[in-house]
């Protein structure tokens, strides 16, 4: 019998030969209806009939809407493998988060998730340390790592960022990254921030006898931006950052297929535009899986306690899918970073709801101490080596109980 409906809900998805995508959809039609309409905008139909489209085509091409939920608004279609590049993420979102959403048919559409078969995933590079990688490069086992983002965002000279930067890795923090807006300034040249940071790194290494890390931010146009990475590899850098939707999950894999034997730090500034709407736009889960397959090493998902949106369960689910072993693929793991509107008293909760494998990035947190820099340092040095330890007093740490007087922890943790 020939195949002529895309809407097949009696279908069992391929999970070996098909791309899964979940959406939610809302639409003054019958969902049935319109869903019929995404699958074939995203695949090979169009809005009426086609003499080109042969049944020998559809039966080959055709997606499948296996599942229709219209009190939850979820569609679940099952694309065959064909109808995609092999690892090509542009051509992937111009199918599945394309012209679909541009249809006067759709109410509200989001893309809430994508699941891939293993013969998908093993043609993307993923990671080149993940989070093994990274500790091993820190010589930290067991404990999250802390991270501190120079501030103010802007404003600082080379110098004055580089001797922020020591005096946090003197005391106690590990990796030093810049801002998501501070990339070559006019009072803050690239090449001689790298210069001098990496002076002072060297100095702090020396002085702590620990490894110390800077995530030099290289966002920029792609020559540009390779440009930069090879700078800061030619002067014993190890780290860069890109902004990953400024400058598009595409770059980030051109960045990675370098070989450049750089951590990737990737900030996910702007995801907001189009993921914190419920019913609108797509998931930070479908953009973090994407971001792994690109090739980042390390990625911001959200806090919980701090002053980001995302639910635990949001998050969680987040920093799962870039933790978890995918399939037969040899995708490394991701470590999340947590950051935004963090100080030394949310990280006991923090650790609590998303564990020990994660960055715990401190700005205003840290910067923001009475004492100053360095004894914000401290404090978020305290805080996270006491994270676990019930018998722990903060009395015996003046820098950490003088950050909890200024930062209530019951006040800035009541939502969560």
């Amino acid at each position: 019998m020939k195949k002529t409906s895309y809407l097949n809900l009696n279908y069992k998805p391929d999970l070996n030969n098909e791309i899964i995508a979940e959406y939610y959809l809302e639409s003054s039609l019958p969902l049935e209806q319109v869903a019929q309409e995404i699958a074939a905008e995203s695949s090979i139909g169009t809005w009426t009939k086609l003499s080109t489209l042969t049944d020998k085509t559809f039966q080959a091409l055709a997606p499948q809407i296996f599942f229709i939920h219209p009190p939850s608004g979820t569609v679940k279609i099952a694309y065959p493998l064909a109808l995609f590049e092999t690892a090509s993420i542009p051509q992937l979102l111009s199918a599945l988060a394309g012209n679909i959403y541009s249809m006067k048919a759709v109410g509200h559409l989001r893309l809430n998730d994508l699941i891939f078969p293993d013969k998908y995933l093993k043609n993307f590079t993923g990671p080149a340390f993940g989070i093994e990688g990274i500790r091993k490069m820190l010589n930290i086992k067991n404990r999250a790592i802390i991270g501190s983002i120079i501030k103010p965002k802007v404003g600082l000279s080379a110098l004055e960022h580089a001797k922020l930067s020591y005096a946090v890795w003197s005391n106690g923090v590990d990796l030093v990254k810049d801002d998501e807006n501070l990339t070559d300034m006019s009072f803050n040249r690239f090449n001689d921030r790298v210069d001098k940071v990496m002076f002072y790194l060297k100095k702090a290494e020396k002085e702590t006898g620990q490894k110390k890390i800077h995530a030099f931010n290289i966002t920029g146009l792609p020559d540009v931006m390779l440009n930069r990475a090879k700078y800061v590899k030619k002067h014993g850098g190890k780290c860069v950052m890109v902004d990953i939707v400024s400058i598009g999950l595409d770059s980030v894999q051109y960045l990675r297929k370098q070989n450049l034997g750089l951590i990737i730090h990737g900030h996910r500034a702007g995801h907001a535009m189009f993921t914190r709407e419920k019913n609108e736009g797509m998931s930070m889960l479908v953009l973090a899986k994407l971001a792994r397959m690109a090739g980042v090493d390390q990625l911001h998902t959200g806090t919980v306690v701090g002053k980001m949106e995302g639910t635990a369960e949001e998050v969680l689910s987040i920093n799962k899918a870039l933790q978890i072993k995918w399939g037969k693929s040899n995708l490394k793991p991701v470590l999340p970073i947590a950051s935004g509107g963090l100080h030394p008293g949310l990280v006991k909760p923090l650790i609590k709801i998303l564990g020990n494998d994660l960055i715990v990035n401190f700005g205003g947190g840290l910067h923001g101490h009475p004492g100053g820099s360095t004894a914000g340092a401290k404090a978020c040095y305290q805080a996270v080596m006491s994270a676990k330890d019930k018998t722990f007093n903060p009395k015996k740490y003046p820098e950490l109980e003088i950050a909890l007087q200024k930062w209530p922890v019951t006040h800035a943790t009541k939502d969560y």
